[in-house]
């Protein structure tokens, strides 16, 4: 080979498609374009990773964790591109996180909780999407959604349940080794039914196992208060069956419910309910902030009716009497009974603007939101925003400081990249910690990772959300229960404060006073170069934990 042609190489490898930023896709060979950065920063920078030119990967299957609604539209994905894919699931069927809180309605109608790829797979099956206006609950989108769509032949005997995932790292490599690194493949250890572990090598990773389970502690500044893990007896997670399976433990009984998100909202309303069967029943509702101005909401304006009525309905059983709320609260204390819950209620210690209160109840219900488990992760190079724990680049867009209006900006496979090439977080856990998750969100992520893992680079890159109004921020209807010195003009003071999305809205002309856009009930598109009609769908919005006040609470 002659010099002059050697010379030539890098820059014609190069030219036939860039290899996402390095000379070569061969791990033994590759060099960066840039002298200035690594290998690995120049891919994570591409927004690429040469995940499918990787020596030997190819023969790998992509590994999905999680086989709820965004795993399994990953898998979905996955099906339609022809890659090679496993779905491992904790629980013992699909969709068990959403079984557990199955009682529960959605916010959105059915036409948006489905994921496009995932109804082009069932619909050749006989399957119809339910009335596209009706409501479903939990056990009803698990029951006539989830539970076909993991039957097709597509996903059939790919899905492996009551299958834990324990740890994810790079095979025979610990996370300190750089040199060679993208030579080995991922390795997934899980822990079987049976309690066998197994390792599976994978050429990619999509953790979608979201963090329901793994709930903030009660305490303030994001730590437990004294006394917290001994209560444990007492406490619930955030969505309880108060009308169904957990009935006895709620009725005729005191319930302390913390939190200030839509899970707390539910539990509250759920025991309002119960209360006008079972006397004695009585529920206390604990909030950190002065007001509850963002949960109750944008009532008629919002885009989603059943979520504006949620908060319509609290602000009546608060102003009502049926529930009693104890602002400015936070929680310093727990003191149980040596004996247990038979021997009496725990208490709970808090300071409020008045001094130390202590609430007696036989139940407190923890609706104070989630965190990711980042244990499992430790092996291997995963790059997150220090407050949000989601991926940096996606931070900015969710963090829960700015964004509580709904709007999502639209985000796919190069904001979700990690220095891990081929490993991404999706879905609810990629929020971290922040308290509001969009199912149709969900759906986008997954639909552009698969993409960028396939090689379609301009279809991982079309990202777009198609989100109705929320209408949560208009001036009209949130005036009466703001902060002190809110202005009584902006509806919800600096959480919209951000630099703005590209946003059309599907009217004439934008109405209203909302910092959103509109408080009319229009539907609203964010984002460039994909069809439209992604769809929207409730997550579930949580309390916060771990301060003692935020500007919007």
């Amino acid at each position: 080979m002659s010099e002059n042609t050697e010379a030539q190489e890098p820059a014609e490898k190069a030219a036939e498609g860039d290899c996402c930023g390095v000379s070569s896709c061969r791990a033994d060979t590759e060099q960066s374009l840039d002298p200035a950065v690594t290998v690995i920063e120049a891919r994570t920078n591409a927004g690429c990773g040469c995940v499918s030119d990787q020596d030997g990967a190819t023969d790998l299957p992509v590994v999905v964790i999680g086989a709820g609604p965004v795993g399994l539209a990953a898998a979905a994905h996955l099906a339609e591109r022809g890659l090679d894919f496993v779905v491992l699931e904790a629980g013992d069927k699909v969709g068990a996180t959403v079984s557990e809180w199955g009682h529960v309605r959605l916010f959105s109608p059915w036409r948006y909780d489905t994921d496009a790829a995932a109804r082009r797979l069932l619909e050749p099956t006989g399957w119809k999407l339910p009335d596209q206006d009706a409501l479903p609950t939990g056990a009803e989108l698990v029951r006539d959604y989830l539970v076909p769509l993991a039957e097709v032949p597509e996903l059939a005997g790919r899905i492996r349940t009551g299958t834990r995932v324990v740890a994810v790292a790079r095979q025979g490599v610990d996370v300190t080794r750089t040199v060679g690194r993208d030579e080995h493949p991922l390795l997934v250890r899980t822990v079987g039914p049976d309690g066998a572990v197994a390792d599976l090598a994978a050429r990619a990773v999509i953790d979608a196992s979201g963090t329901w389970g793994r709930g903030n502690p009660l305490g303030h500044s994001g730590l437990p208060a004294p006394g917290e893990e001994q209560a444990a007896p007492y406490l619930t997670g955030p969505l309880p069956d108060v009308l169904g399976r957990d009935r006895e433990r709620f009725a005729g009984r005191h319930t302390l419910v913390v939190g200030m998100g839509h899970s707390a909202a539910n539990t509250l309303l759920a025991l309002a309910e119960l209360a006008k069967t079972s006397p004695g029943t009585r529920i206390t509702w604990a909030v950190r902030g002065s007001s509850v101005a963002r949960l109750y909401g944008g009532g008629d304006a919002d885009g989603l009716p059943a979520r504006g009525a949620l908060g319509t309905r609290l602000k009546a059983a608060v102003e009502g009497g049926e529930i009693e709320l104890v602002r400015s609260f936070t929680v310093t204390g727990f003191t149980s009974p040596d004996e247990g819950p038979a021997a009496g209620p725990v208490q709970v210690t808090g300071v409020t603007l008045d001094g130390e209160r202590v609430v007696e109840a036989d139940t407190v219900v923890a609706a104070t939101g989630f965190r990711p488990d980042l244990e499992m992760l430790r092996e291997i190079r995963v790059e997150l925003d220090p407050a949000t724990e989601a991926p940096v680049r996606l931070a900015p867009m969710i963090g829960p400081n700015f964004h509580s209006c709904g709007t999502v900006p639209p985000h796919g496979e190069r904001d979700l990249a990690h220095p891990e090439t081929g490993f991404y977080l999706v879905g609810m856990k990629s929020y971290g910690r922040a308290p509001t998750f969009l199912m149709a969100t969900g759906y986008e992520q997954v639909r552009s990772v698969v993409a960028a893992l396939a090689g379609d680079r301009a279809a991982a890159d079309a990202v777009e959300l198609d989100l109705p109004e929320t209408g949560v921020c208009s001036t009209t209807l949130v005036t009466d229960d703001q902060l002190p010195g809110a202005s009584a003009d902006s509806g919800c003071g600096t959480s919209c404060g951000t630099e703005p999305a590209e946003v059309t809205v599907a009217s004439d002309e934008a109405e209203g006073g909302s910092c959103c856009g509109t408080s009319t009930r229009q539907p609203v598109t964010i984002g460039v170069g994909a069809p439209a009609g992604l769809g929207f769908a409730t997550g579930r919005v949580h309390g916060y934990s771990g301060d003692a006040e935020r500007g919007d609470d």
